[in-house]
């Protein structure tokens, strides 16, 4: 079996309100292998955006091992965790988060720009995306004029933009209807695993869930 792209052992997440302290996630232990999509199953307020803020690097507060292509976050520094997550995440959100003022081509550009492409390859790769997505009329398009799916298929482009070895997804069709969920849950699989990344995708939704290849559920902080 390949290294694992993420691997977490013993990790916890409490929050402390006035005199009670909440335990959100209480020993996780998950692998996710190269090319893998996971489902992580469970209802809301289960602890599965607060799963997906730990392994994303996003805010800190978590105990146990966090370890993204072999290397232990908690070992790293603020610029290490930070250069880790450029390097090895893409994440895919429940709303877009695009930016308003920048068309959908430019949209797809700009991670690639920070990350250090070449403007033009840049470009060619966010055609080459939004493309495979069916956006290949709407390039000049800025989100208000572009439907939900429409933008949150440029959400998923974006994050395979820099084609990291693992995305990050939480609820991305959550608001969207059942039909647009379904044709937009389905692009996303197929270009994730076109391009060979490894994806967690949290979602509520059994019947999503069972779209993916290995489905984990969580449940009162802990994985089933």
């Amino acid at each position: 079996m390949s290294d694992a792209v993420l691997q977490t052992t013993g990790l916890k997440r409490s929050f402390t309100q006035g005199d009670v302290t909440i335990e959100v996630l209480r020993g996780i232990d998950l692998a996710v292998q190269p090319g893998e999509i996971v489902a992580l199953l469970g209802p809301s307020g289960s602890g599965k955006s607060t799963l997906l803020q730990a392994v994303g690097l996003l805010e800190g507060g978590f105990s146990g091992s966090i370890k993204l292509l072999g290397k232990e976050a908690s070992k790293l520094d603020d610029d290490g965790r930070t250069d880790l997550r450029r390097d090895a995440l893409g994440f895919v959100y429940q709303f877009h988060h695009l930016l308003p003022d920048f068309d959908a081509r430019e949209n797809v550009i700009l991670p690639q720009v920070i990350h250090g492409a070449e403007p033009e390859a840049a470009k060619s790769r966010a055609e080459e995306l939004l493309g495979q997505l069916g956006l290949g009329a709407r390039l000049d398009h800025r989100p208000s004029k572009l439907s939900g799916g429409e933008q949150q298929r440029v959400a998923v482009a974006r994050a395979l933009a820099n084609r990291p070895p693992l995305i990050l997804a939480d609820e991305p069709t959550g608001n969207l209807d059942e039909h647009t969920a379904d044709t937009v849950l389905a692009e996303f699989l197929r270009l994730v695993r076109g391009e060979g990344s490894a994806a967690l995708v949290a979602t509520h939704n059994e019947r999503l869930a069972r779209k993916m290849d290995r489905v984990v559920r969580l449940h009162e902080g802990v994985l089933e």
